[in-house]
């Protein structure tokens, strides 16, 4: 088959785990003899950052990338964000689709296209919840940068956010758009039930992400200075100034953070002359394995509603036991697999974290759980014969398992 995925963020012009995803699963297309495009824009990606992207793209047999550069430049996201439609980029976008494609996936399409490039095309097509983007003019549902969103106020919370407030929110505008898409696929079962709250009325499929596999790893195993790892943006809404606050207070053996954001800076600071808490920066993911078979646990300390992030996965991957934050589809993700704990407050961090300290046993056996959930949920493999499935059922009029209407 012929497949088109069409994505704002796209790896080297990245920042997170979708462009990540998008490229995980063009190559596992690819590898089983698809031929896989993927659309995505440059100019996004500069609007954000100051620094040029890290090397070029990766060489992937069958994927064909098609990297958008407007000649307005920045200006072209601007327009984007703020119509709902892709305005600067539509010839370019409506070009390559003309080549004809058996499926279009759209990923995160915000700053690509808006809604409204949900129309373009002829295909089967598909939706990737990769957050709340759909429902949420900040993508997070995290009201004011401060906690989760229960009660909407979306124009202040935007300008809170230091963006400028996106009016086709207050038009038909998506609605009409997302009739256009057979079916959306969430990661979690607690994603369909928050787009649902927020008013998201589209035939969703419960449908687990993956990442790449490796082999599999002894878990648990002690170290002659244990630790315990975070790995993410370095941003408020993921917690890490949480743990450092805490770690600082009673941390009970070293903490390890690898990753990169606006609060790098800020966290370095408040770190201090603390030798037992180290900010490695961002890390290569070839060089991640390592630190993630070697660390004690991996703490997730997100404060807002995660819809399932990769970090889980590639610590289940590596045999390695989460303690997470009850919030989100966290939680879903510990119950589904029994390979971690999970805290609401500082107490019961500090109780998690002492247990795995304490019983090597305890967490060779969380880390055996979680491997086998990702051999059973989250592998390639898994994912790829959902994912197909999903697309023939769809192709021939039949209900996908898992789709709520």
């Amino acid at each position: 088959m012929r497949f088109c995925m069409i994505t704002t963020f796209y790896p080297p012009y990245n920042f997170g785990g979708d462009g990540i995803f998008v490229q995980d699963l063009s190559a596992a297309l690819a590898e089983r003899g698809h031929e896989v495009h993927v659309i995505h824009c440059r100019d996004s990606y500069r609007a954000l950052t100051r620094h040029p992207p890290k090397g070029g793209y990766r060489d992937i047999p069958g994927v064909t990338v098609h990297g958008i550069d407007s000649p307005v430049g920045v200006l072209s996201p601007l327009a984007t964000q703020q119509t709902g439609r892709p305005v600067f980029k539509t010839r370019r976008i409506s070009d390559v689709l003309a080549r004809g494609f058996d499926v279009i996936h759209f990923h995160n399409v915000s700053l690509v296209g808006g809604p409204a490039v949900l129309a373009l095309g002829d295909a089967l097509k598909l939706y990737t919840l990769h957050e709340y983007w759909l429902v949420c003019p900040t993508h997070l549902l995290f009201r004011f940068n401060r906690a989760p969103c229960t009660t909407r106020h979306c124009h202040l919370c935007t300008l809170s956010y230091r963006r400028p407030p996106q009016w086709w929110r207050a038009t038909g505008l998506r609605d009409a758009a997302v009739r256009h898409v057979d079916a959306f696929l969430s990661p979690s079962r607690f994603g369909i039930a928050t787009h649902r709250r927020f008013g998201l009325a589209a035939p969703m499929v419960h449908l687990p992400t993956f990442v790449p596999d490796e082999p599999a790893a002894c878990a648990g195993a002690a170290t002659a200075a244990p630790y315990f790892l975070y790995v993410g943006r370095l941003e408020y809404p993921k917690g890490p100034e949480t743990l450092i606050d805490f770690f600082r207070r009673r941390g009970p053996a070293r903490l390890v953070l690898a990753g990169a954001g606006s609060q790098e800076a800020r966290l370095r600071a408040l770190t201090g002359d603390d030798r037992r808490i180290e900010l490695l920066g961002p890390v290569a993911r070839d060089r991640l394995g390592a630190l993630y078979r070697g660390a004690a646990a991996v703490i997730v300390p997100s404060l807002n509603f995660e819809m399932l992030p990769l970090v889980v996965l590639e610590a289940f991957r590596a045999g390695t036991p989460v303690v997470v934050r009850n919030r989100g589809a966290l939680p879903e993700m510990v119950a589904d697999s029994g390979g971690g704990l999970v805290y609401d407050d500082d107490q019961q961090l500090g109780e998690a974290l002492a247990t795995l300290l304490g019983d090597p046993g305890l967490r060779a056996e969380l880390g055996r759980r979680g491997r086998a959930a990702f051999e059973a949920e989250w592998s390639p493999a898994v994912h790829l014969a959902r994912y197909l499935g999903i697309i023939d059922d769809l192709r021939a009029g039949r209900r996908p398992e898992r789709m709520e209407a």
